[in-house]
């Protein structure tokens, strides 16, 4: 009894709070520490990538559309003078409805089709190897050939699709040389080439879903139209709110089968914004006026860009 009440009365030693609580604020704050090296050391790479091929060349073109070139060849500070001029422009006018009419059409075909594909090579069953290498093979098809490849096809003349049509009584027709069919001609085209791409994402997509939620809804009766629109468009609606925005940016910068097959013609059918500040620039040499018209691609990106996520965001949040 004696030890353990000399025990029990015997101080305890506490340590000094506020030497502990010092130590462990320094260690906390430091702001070195192994980990944050290693997630400097992954981010800085892909910072300074995006700072030197994303944000500087929209900064120069921004500037540089503020500057015109005489005949000489000397460059000046004008302002807004380039947007003037090109606001003045008719055939800017010309160019800007027709990428946007461009652009109303092939980006929702093309995620609707994509979104198709997407959901035929899910589907289980024989032959759906075969259907994914056919959706993927345009893809591995650069622009400028696949380009080359559509105008023999369609080639009014010697053309084997026009052989085809003339053989069902159809009749030749004349695509790229109609000034009513060369825009959708494009369209067609770049579809093809384009449905392949979105549908890899789409996939990806869909994978993520799980399955407890499709099995559920058989459990309950649900058909396959009800799984579709309760349980697989809510559930891909950020994938495709990433589809719908990077589609939207490439489509409003289609150029190379324009360059190649239509040169903008016939009768500016074609003339795409982008086919436009590529003349600007190196058909005319006016550079202040090709980044004026860069620039304005790029903010009707970001508006339509903007427009698109807030509905997919309008959306779920009514969800949740």
């Amino acid at each position: 009894m004696t030890a353990l009440s000399d025990r029990a009365s015997a101080p305890v030693a506490v340590p000094d709070a506020p030497r502990v609580a010092r130590r462990i604020a320094g260690r906390s704050s430091d702001p070195m520490q192994p980990r944050t090296l290693v997630l400097l050391a992954f981010l800085l790479p892909a910072l300074a990538f995006l700072i030197l091929f994303r944000l500087t060349p929209i900064v120069i073109a921004i500037g540089g559309s503020l500057f015109t070139q005489n005949l000489a060849g000397e460059t000046s500070f004008g302002g807004l003078i380039n947007y003037a001029q090109l606001f003045a422009d008719e055939r800017f006018w010309n160019s800007l409805k027709v990428t946007l009419i461009f652009n109303l059409i092939i980006n929702p075909l093309q995620i609707l089709i994509a979104f198709g594909y997407a959901l035929l090579v899910m589907a289980p069953g024989k032959g759906v190897t075969f259907f994914r290498a056919a959706f993927f093979l345009p893809m591995t098809l650069s622009t400028g050939l696949t380009a080359v490849l559509w105008n023999i096809m369609l080639d009014s003349n010697l053309g084997p699709v026009n052989a085809i049509l003339e053989g069902l009584g159809i009749g030749r027709q004349p695509f790229f040389l109609s000034e009513h069919q060369a825009l959708g001609t494009m369209i067609a085209i770049a579809t093809w080439k384009g449905c392949g791409y979105w549908m890899i994402f789409l996939l990806a997509g869909l994978y993520r879903i799980p399955g407890e939620l499709y099995e559920a809804a058989r459990i309950d009766g649900a058909s396959r139209w009800h799984q579709l629109v309760h349980i697989t468009l809510p559930q891909m609606r950020r994938p495709l709110a990433f589809v719908f925005v990077a589609d939207t940016a490439i489509n409003f910068l289609f150029f190379a089968p324009v360059y190649i097959i239509t040169k903008g013609g016939p009768n500016g059918a074609t003339d795409l914004l982008m086919f436009r500040a590529y003349e600007n620039a190196f058909t005319f040499i006016n550079w202040g006026r090709s980044l004026a018209l860069s620039t304005i691609i790029l903010v009707i990106i970001g508006v339509i860009a903007a427009i698109e996520l807030r509905l997919f965001r309008d959306k779920e949040g009514a969800d949740a």
